[in-house]
């Protein structure tokens, strides 16, 4: 039987809401007040096995971060307990226990201690953490006068330093600048070719795809199965357009019957196609309005509708267009964008030689356009817009930007925006 690390057994984590402030003030002084109790966290059990790398992946507000606090002592739960078997460090809060006032060196030795470590264990880790932290003479300065990349820098190296028996990780392994990322990723996969123990909470798919051994999908405080990475994550996709049900059918049956299924997807949901999409509720749209975006989607190589696209993979991008007065040769367009803003990449009808004839009140369009997801694994924005010239002008009939998100998810990265697909030999 294998040695268990974590033991999560029947965890649960409720808050009470009040109506107002002053509630709670009257219950503590006992009196009844009207409250309502929220599950964080509901009946949740599993096991992490030494030397195993487990992800715990789910929607915002599932309960990911919750657990997380729980079992590093953070939190206290409201029913169930954990069981840890061996020392722990948890990149959680980076930074959350330094003290402004002190120097960069101060508060190595101020963060070592509350984790447990004497002053000698940690003269033997300095040089490891300040050549991981990399930030020079400014180990010597007060915190308070850090950039938020050297502050988090100092933090992650102390952290990642200490060698523990389990690491816990949420959300950290993005901080600095690529280098930097580059430098924690290679100490996270030297945590596990040492066979350490791993619990990592991440939005990112690909690494959570990547590293993990297996993966523990929560929903609304709830436990909803646990597996193999990739039935996992194809689980979750279904989860963020609202069809837990039939996505729990899905995961159950052979590839084949996934695909024709997708492929009826549109069908089945009566056209509304963005209303299965996560969307983004301040949309920025303009335009004279002879011609209107009514509708769009984002379409896996499956056929499915999903915000969620694999690099490498063939997806779609669909827009559906109502003309509400005659338009020439309209134009018909899409363009993906960084979280910056920057735009990456887009095309048109004009663009790609395909010519639409002169349209008219009353007639509606559905345009594909199919392409090969070559971008990094990441966060894109995906605008809409259909143009056109009269009279040698150019006009905007409509746009729609940022009317969603698209997140691509990734097990190679390379540098830039977009994947050169390289093919190398070594001779």
């Amino acid at each position: 039987m294998k040695d268990i690390a974590i033991r999560v057994d029947h965890l649960s984590k409720v808050y009470k809401l009040y109506h107002k402030p002053s509630d709670r003030l009257k219950e503590t002084l006992g009196m009844k007040v009207p409250v309502r109790e929220h599950y964080a966290l509901d009946d949740v059990s599993f096991d992490v096995y030494r030397g195993e790398t487990v992800g715990i992946i789910g929607t915002n507000g599932s309960g990911k971060s919750t657990i997380l606090k729980i079992i590093t002592g953070v939190l206290n739960p409201s029913g169930g307990k954990v069981t840890v078997n061996g020392r722990i460090s948890a990149l959680l809060e980076l930074g959350a226990g330094f003290n402004m006032e002190y120097s960069g060196l101060e508060n190595v030795y101020l963060n070592g201690t509350m984790i447990g470590f004497s002053r000698e264990e940690i003269d033997a880790r300095l040089d490891a953490i300040l050549s991981f932290a990399d930030i020079g003479d400014f180990i010597y300065q007060p915190v308070k006068t850090y950039s938020s990349g050297m502050f988090v820098r100092l933090a992650f190296a102390v952290a990642i330093n200490i060698e523990p028996e389990i690491l816990i990780v949420d959300e950290a392994l993005s901080v600095g600048d690529v280098f930097f990322q580059a430098k924690c990723y290679r100490k996270f996969e030297d945590f596990k070719k040492m066979g350490k123990t791993i619990l990592f909470v991440s939005h990112d798919l690909g690494s959570i795809s990547k590293y993990c051994d297996r993966v523990v999908l929560l929903n609304q405080g709830v436990k909803m199965d646990e597996g193999a990475p990739k039935a996992m994550v194809d689980l979750y996709k279904r989860l963020l357009v609202h069809q837990e049900e039939e996505a729990q059918a899905q995961a159950q049956e052979s590839d084949e019957k996934e695909s024709a299924s997708a492929q009826a997807d549109l069908q089945v949901q009566g056209g509304v196609w963005k209303d299965s999409l996560a969307t983004n509720p301040e949309v920025l749209e303009y335009g004279e309005k002879q011609a209107e975006v009514v509708d769009f989607a984002v379409l896996d190589q499956s056929g499915r509708i999903t915000n969620t696209v694999e690099k490498g993979s063939e997806f779609t991008i669909r827009m559906k267009v109502a003309f509400r007065e005659t338009v020439e040769d309209p134009i018909f367009a899409y363009t993906l964008k960084d979280l910056k803003g920057t735009e990456i990449t887009g095309t048109n009808t004009m663009f790609e030689k395909v010519s639409v004839d002169t349209q008219n009140p009353g007639d509606v369009r559905e345009i594909s356009f199919v392409q090969k997801m070559d971008l990094q694994g990441g966060e894109y924005l995906l605008s809409f817009g259909c143009t056109g010239y009269r009279d040698g002008e150019f006009h905007v009939y409509h746009r729609l930007y940022d009317a969603c998100n698209i997140t691509v998810v990734s097990v190679k990265n390379t540098v830039g925006f977009y994947d050169m697909n390289s093919k190398v030999t070594v001779e």
